[in-house]
């Protein structure tokens, strides 16, 4: 574009998707003494566009939590097309990263602050033995689930509740309200595997692993239904359960206007 008789390069914003496997990395968001996948992908689409990038995460993932679609945006004014920036990042990040794909979206698009919900999953190894090559990638349970419990636990969070007693307590005073929708907790399982998949509009430092550990827990008869109400009602954090390990933890998806969820009412 010439204006005044200039020539005016305008900055495109760019939506990624990537997976990751977040065994080797100090979570998403950049660490002063630890590598993180936003370093990582920052350092690698710098050397790609030949300028320094900066991205803006749709969410923090914690240390070990991986993710199979993770949104991100920048901003560059690079004619690089979206297919050869796809292809020219994958070739210089890390095999345990991977863009998916790529868009050009208006100028307001921003990857965290437009999210409407996003889905994890939590992944859980049923078998007595545990699986070496498995072990950073889902949580070794050795023993059977009552999933029929843990599936009438879960109709217990979901809607609007105060998730106090499911949150990391150092996490508590930085917010302003530790209140969340849960669209839908899902428990199935497959194989020699369980999922936990959980729906909503945001979520707290830890929720999904203690709704996950709190499950598991209602399975054992460690806890029992009344014990989540009081954690709900209550914000008792002795009422729920344990917060399970990161590795079975994956963001899987994040939702935006226009998602075909949200036409079919799956999310608010």
């Amino acid at each position: 574009m010439i204006l005044n008789g200039k020539t005016v390069v305008k900055m495109r914003n760019i939506k990624v998707v990537m997976s990751y496997n977040g065994t080797a990395y100090h979570g998403f968001q950049r660490q002063n003494n630890a590598p993180s996948i936003q370093q990582t992908v920052e350092e690698a689409l710098s050397v790609l566009l030949k300028h320094t990038v900066a991205i803006n995460g749709c969410s923090r993932t914690d240390a070990g939590v991986h993710a199979n679609e993770f949104v991100f945006n920048f901003r560059t004014d690079s004619t690089i097309p979206c297919d050869g920036l796809i292809k020219g990042a994958n070739a210089l990040l890390p095999q345990d990263i991977a863009f998916i794909s790529c868009e050009d979206k208006d100028d307001a698009f921003h990857a965290r602050f437009d999210s409407v919900g996003k889905e994890y999953i939590y992944k859980i190894y049923l078998n007595p033995i545990r699986d070496v090559f498995a072990s950073q990638l889902a949580l070794h349970y050795p023993y059977k689930l009552d999933i029929e419990k843990m599936r009438s636990a879960a109709r217990l969070m979901t809607g609007t509740h105060d998730f106090a007693a499911f949150c990391k307590a150092e996490s508590i005073g930085h917010l302003a309200t530790t209140v969340r929708t849960v669209y839908s907790i899902e428990v199935t399982e497959s194989g020699a595997f369980a999922e936990i998949t959980v729906r909503g509009n945001g979520f707290l430092h830890n929720m999904v692993r203690i709704i996950a550990g709190t499950l598991i827990y209602v399975s054992e008869g460690k806890r029992c239904e009344a014990d989540i109400l009081n954690a709900l009602e209550k914000k008792d954090r002795e009422s729920a359960g344990k917060t399970v390990p990161a590795c079975g933890l994956y963001l899987n998806r994040v939702f935006y206007d226009g998602d075909a969820l949200l036409q079919k009412g799956m999310i608010k």
